[in-house]
């Protein structure tokens, strides 16, 4: 097979995955949600939150704050 054939047909290839791997991926677009009266998707509960008393782990915290120093260094 001659060198040209080869690398047209490379090229056929290569865009023929580049093309499958953009059609199968699809993001999201950028869209408004609407809701009347406020029953929409997503919307705000109407009941008030409870109120917890829990404190933080400290060691976890300080686990947290390790792996970050540790990573920016």
């Amino acid at each position: 097979m001659k060198l040209e054939i080869a690398r047209g047909l490379f090229l056929v290839a290569a865009l023929a995955v580049a093309s499958v791997a953009m059609a199968a991926w699809q993001e999201p677009r950028a869209q408004v949600l609407s809701a009347e009266d406020g029953e929409g998707i997503g919307g705000m509960s109407k009941a008030p939150k409870a109120q917890t008393t829990e404190r933080p782990d400290h060691g976890l915290l300080l686990l947290m704050f390790g792996l970050a120093q540790g990573k920016a260094g």
